[in-house]
């Protein structure tokens, strides 16, 4: 089965009748989820037609058919988004608006990095490879700066520093939205996604339900609650500049001046001050 099918498939079992307007019927319902025929109905296409793309024996639906199955499965934009990526890798088409190669960090990203101090930043790749940080973006996650740089990477974090469990406030949320960006990842970045998932499944069974499970979120910004062994207990909202080419994002932690969590960053640059003085 290839993963356009796998996610077809999961989609299919995660959406109840009811939420799609469909009885029920009589019974104990034996299939979890929608059943191929009720999908196939909603979408506007035969049940044979479907069937074989999620058995993988259909590889190159149109994007109308896969619109109208993402319609009918209520994803999110993102979602479909992810379908539409998976369908091109499952037909060996080029993916869609990105980048042939790589690009090194700029040097205005790297000013920009200096310049919202005290405010943690980063440069990630589209697998969160750390790319680039400021002071403030190593220390807000004790132990990152002391991995080499070639392995430092927000998800490895999360899943195998011994820091990570307390430092993260609700570990549960990260960790899931964690694997969802690394699904969305996936189409455009197959290489790079199924070496660190393969590292971290074999290291983690928490990472590898979570995989299994084949949510998909785009991150876009929000709020992290931090227990920090310096700075205390902080929430910290987060803001996710795309930079176009790459795949590069600017991630950045913040809160307004005047505020507790403000004087906190302030004792956080202090701190990486003092460490890096003679």
């Amino acid at each position: 089965m290839n993963a356009m099918a796998e996610f077809l498939r999961i989609r299919r079992g995660s959406i109840g009748p009811a939420e799609v307007g469909l009885p029920t019927g009589p019974g104990i319902r034996r299939t979890a989820g929608l059943r191929r025929e009720e999908l196939a109905a909603l979408a506007g296409v035969s049940v044979d037609y479907y069937t074989r793309i999620e058995q993988g024996r259909e590889t190159a639906p149109s994007d109308a058919v896969l619109g109208a199955l993402a319609r009918a499965l209520r994803l999110t934009d993102d979602e479909h988004a992810h379908l539409l990526a998976l369908a091109d890798r499952t037909a060996g088409r080029s993916p869609r608006g990105r980048a042939a190669d790589p690009e090194p960090v700029r040097p205005g990203l790297r000013l920009l990095l200096d310049s919202v101090r005290p405010s943690p930043a980063y440069v990630l790749d589209e697998v969160n490879d750390v790319l680039a940080a400021n002071p403030e973006g190593l220390a807000l996650m004790p132990g990152l700066g002391d991995w080499p740089p070639a392995v430092r990477n927000t998800i490895r974090y999360t899943f195998l520093h011994t820091a990570a469990r307390t430092l993260f406030a609700d570990w549960d949320r990260v960790a899931r939205n964690c694997v969802a960006h690394l699904h969305s990842a996936e189409p455009t970045s197959p290489v790079p996604v199924a070496a660190l998932v393969d590292e971290l499944s074999a290291a983690s069974n928490e990472f590898a339900a979570l995989w299994r499970r084949h949510e998909v979120l785009v991150k876009r910004g929000g709020e992290t609650a931090f227990r920090h062994p310096l700075i205390g207990q902080v929430t910290l909202a987060n803001e996710i500049l795309h930079h176009a080419g790459g795949g590069q994002r600017v991630l950045l932690y913040q809160a307004p001046p005047g505020t507790a969590e403000h004087d906190a960053l302030i004792l956080l640059a202090m701190a990486t001050q003092n460490a890096g003085a003679p």
